[in-house]
This record gives C-alpha cells, structure tokens and sequence, in this order.
C-alpha cells in the first residue's frame, strides 16, 4: 500500500507571509483579528477580520487571492525541494471559494459609478475559482492533473484529501495541495446579515460565544509517495494517513444536529489510518464561535472521542475563519503541533462551555507527547472532512 507522506509546508496568514511566522503566532496565543482596512465597514455590525497585513509580492494584475496563493505554494515546493524537472508530473489540487471577488467588486462599484475603472474589465478573468489553479499550474510549472475543489469552508481540506488518493493509487507521485481566499464584500456582508460574526474576535467553545470571524490566507502542503520522497532524501514532517469525506445531505446552511456526517467522517478516517480513538492526542477543530456548530461539533467529538483524553483547539480563535483557506491552513498547524509536540492554544476562551467535555487549551500553547491528531473542516450544507495525520 502507498503512504502518503508531507514533505513540504507553506503559508500566508493573517500573521504574515511564512510558516515560521504562523506557527510562531498560533503557538504564542497571538489573536491576529482587528479592524477590517480592505472594505468599508461603516453600516456592519460587525467591524473586525482577519487581514494578512503585508501583501505577498507580485504583479498588481493579479487578484489579491491569486498572489496569497503563489506565495503559500511556492514556499511548500521550496521547502520540499522538489525542482522543475520533478514537478513535472506533480498534481495541483486548489481549494477555492470566492477568486477573485474582491477586485471584481471594486469593477463594479466603479461601474456603477462612472468611474474610469470600469473601462478596465480585466480583472473579470480573474474572478472564478479555478483561476487560482491556472495562474499557479502555469507560474509554478505543474503539469501534472489539475483540480480544483469548491466545498464551501473545508475545501481546502478536500483538496488535501483528492491529492492524497491520487497518489495512494499510483496517479501521480507528488501532489501541491491546499486552499485560498482573500476577504470579499459579498462573504463579509452576508455573513454580517445573518448575524453570525462577533463584534468582537471569535470566541470558539466559549459559553459566551456569539459568532465567527471572518479571515484570509492560503496554506498549501508538498504530499508524496513516501518510498519517493525517502529515496530523494526528503524531510518528511509527517503522514497523511487517513482521510474522511461525507456529506450530511440536511439543510443548505446548518449541520446536522446530531452531527452524524461528522462521526462519519471522524470514524471514516480513523478505519481509514488503521488508529483507534485513544491513539489520537489533538483535534485541530472547526470551531467556528458560532452557537450552533461549536456545540455540534463537541457532541460528534464526544460520540468518537468520549472517555480518551483528547486535547482540542480552535485556530480560528487567532486567524478567523479563512473560508476555503480554513482547512489547508489548519492542517498546517496539525502537523507543526506534531512536529514540535505542541498543541497552539484556543485563544479569547475565558468561559468554557459545560456542554464541551473536552480539554479546549485556553489561552496558552501546551506541550504534549504526540503520535497521532486529526484536523476537522466542516462546510455549509453539511460537507465534512477529516484529515489523520501521524508522526
């Protein structure tokens, strides 16, 4: 059977362009959400997301989506060490939600208005999804197949997940995967109208939660054969050992209430990597803040998870929920806590809910003996993935 193994690690996040920076940041507690400087805010509820702060290098033509992508991926190929002449045959596997909204929104703002922008429809080309998968295949040198995956926030864990098979079943011998998405009008405001962002940063697990909030990144991760990646003496950070992907099939927006698509996933995964529950140390969350999913996702944890002694964490109470970035970003942040044998805490929890039984780390990163830890991505309508990843 092949294993899957991680050779390569990189990222843009709301704490800056690198891997260093951001597990620096997730591992201090640092909360990187403040207010918003990319949309005008004045008539929302609620002010505050998570920017990157300094715009990775790049030409201006590109969407600002499409030059956090380049950045996160060419630091995974970098950090892999894998050359033109390897990434020949190499897949790229892109999670994408919103492309390039944020410039198309300022076009048409200016169309609407006269301006002499509207004269440059462009940035049109730009606004799709699978525009981020173009510009890097062709930046980058990919040639192998190329996806990309829209299922809403845990696309960028399906991403990781497609890539894994493709390379278990002999398609391909590496794959560049992760996700993408830079701040938009239309997410920020419609998730302002359904009253599900906190004025303040996020609060997941918190017993006095009152929503998410929204953020930007790109995270990407060199996946590979493992009998290739040794023999080309490549670091190998950890193993994808396993993969769950389910749907719930119950409601647009809302998860399951039980959380059966997430016990399934969890479960799936799990079978999947060969590893009982007690073998398994860390969940990186979802933990969105919101009520509802924060809640659901405890009680799918406790039905899978009840009675070991599973830490879990919310990234998203320091980087805010990235959208279809979320799930790559996250499993950044799995395989450094298994790297370095430490959990990154859940920052801003001063309150912990008592319908959450487990141990959520408040506020300071814990050191902890890890084999074994699983990073959870559940998207609207209920599209659950889960990602094992193992020493």
């Amino acid at each position: 059977m092949t294993r899957v193994v991680v050779t390569g690690l990189g990222a843009v996040s709301p704490f800056g362009t690198g891997v260093k920076v951001y597990w620096t940041g997730l591992a201090s507690g640092a909360c990187a959400i403040r207010p918003v400087t990319l949309i005008d805010t004045a008539d929302l509820r609620c002010r505050i997301a998570a920017e990157v702060p300094e715009m990775v290098s790049g030409s201006p033509r590109r969407s600002r989506a499409d030059r956090l992508a380049l950045g996160a991926a060419r630091e995974a190929l970098e950090d892999a060490g894998l050359d033109r002449a390897e990434r020949d045959g190499t897949a790229l596997i892109m999670g994408a939600v919103g492309g390039g909204m944020l410039e198309a929104e300022a076009w048409y703002w200016a169309l609407v208005r006269g301006g002499e922008a509207a004269r440059r429809p462009g940035v049109l080309r730009s606004v799709l999804p699978y525009s981020h998968a173009e510009v890097l295949g062709h930046r980058l040198g990919l040639h192998g197949p190329r996806e990309t995956v829209v299922t809403a926030c845990s696309s960028g864990a399906a991403a990781l997940a497609l890539a894994a098979d493709l390379i278990a079943e002999g398609v391909v011998p590496a794959a560049l995967a992760g996700g993408v998405d830079a701040l938009t009008r239309i997410c920020f405001m419609g998730f302002n109208a359904l009253k599900l962002l906190d004025p303040e940063p996020c609060r997941p697990f918190d017993r006095d939660r009152r929503g998410m909030s929204i953020g930007e990144g790109a995270a990407f991760l060199v996946l590979e054969d493992a009998a290739r990646a040794r023999a080309r003496g490549a670091r190998i950070y950890a193993e994808l050992a396993g993969h769950g992907m389910t749907t719930d099939a119950f409601h647009v927006t809302a998860p399951h209430p039980s959380g059966e698509g997430m016990v399934r996933a969890m479960t799936l995964a799990l079978e999947r990597a060969g590893v009982g529950p007690r073998e398994v140390g860390y969940a990186n969350a979802h933990g969105t803040g919101t009520l509802q999913n924060d809640r659901i996702e405890a009680r799918a944890l406790g039905r899978v998870f009840g009675g070991t002694d599973l830490l879990v964490s919310a990234s998203k109470s320091m980087i805010g929920h990235t959208m279809a970035a979320a799930g790559s970003l996250e499993a950044v942040a799995t395989v450094l806590a298994l790297v370095h044998e430490t959990i990154p805490p859940t920052a801003n929890l001063r309150s912990p809910d008592p319908e959450v039984s487990f141990d959520c780390v408040p506020g300071t990163a814990r050191p902890v003996a890890l084999g074994c830890a699983i990073s959870n991505s559940f998207g609207f309508g209920g599209q659950n993935v889960t990602l094992v990843f193992r020493r």
